[in-house]
């Protein structure tokens, strides 16, 4: 039955990317044979520089205004069917981005839908209550490092006149020591007994007779 009557399912459409795959191949095949055309019509012009004026000249003269009428019919069909190109390729273009722009729709929408759902599980007053117990949270930890930190045995007030007469005095005696000499707040410290193994030898002095050494 299909011999006779066909069959009833339609070849699929060619995609706009077959067409313009089916065009790229057509101009390819143009600019080859334009190609050909220029080198024919270098090898006339070369041939009409060598010969004279005459029947030989002129009949190849005629060989190159047909070659020249080709080309110029193919350079026309090429630009034509690189006009189709473009045009394929801006329809494409508009057509991916008009899929593009659907596709970032579409998951807005889906965004929009989640982020209702999660909105509606948050409560403001619970989060500004909460907000307020961590500043009482944190104020009652503050009075607490503060009680820790309290001092004892230490006057609350020290007069900074008497800090500042008393630190005066503590650098007088510095000021009087040369480059190379120690402080005396530390010369009793450093001291070494007078014997650390033994007591002193005394040294003994003998008196030398008047009349010796009148001698």
């Amino acid at each position: 039955m299909n011999r006779i009557f066909g069959s009833n399912k339609a070849k699929p459409k060619p995609s706009l990317t077959d067409a313009i795959s089916s065009t790229d191949t057509r101009v390819a095949s143009v600019e080859v044979k334009i190609k050909k055309l220029d080198a024919e019509l270098s090898i006339f012009k070369n041939q009409m520089a060598k010969l004279r004026e005459g029947p030989g000249k002129s009949a190849v003269k005629q060989r190159a205004l047909r070659t020249l009428q080709q080309k110029k019919m193919y350079e026309g069909q090429l630009m034509q069917l690189q006009q189709q190109t473009w045009n394929m390729e801006q329809a494409a273009m508009t057509t991916e981005n008009l899929k593009n722009t659907m596709a970032t729709v579409d998951a807005m929408k889906i965004a929009n839908k989640e982020m209702k759902k999660q909105y509606k599980g948050i409560n403001i007053d619970k989060i500004e209550s909460i907000h307020y117990d961590m500043e009482d949270l944190i104020d009652q930890a503050n009075e607490i490092q503060e009680s820790l930190g309290r001092s004892y045995g230490v006057p609350d007030e020290v007069d900074e006149a008497d800090l500042q007469a008393e630190l005066d005095m503590l650098g007088l005696d510095d000021e009087l020591v040369g480059e190379n000499e120690t402080p005396s707040y530390l010369s009793d410290a450093q001291a070494l007994p007078d014997f650390v193994d033994a007591a002193p030898v005394e040294e003994l002095h003998t008196s030398t007779p008047t009349a010796e050494v009148a001698r």
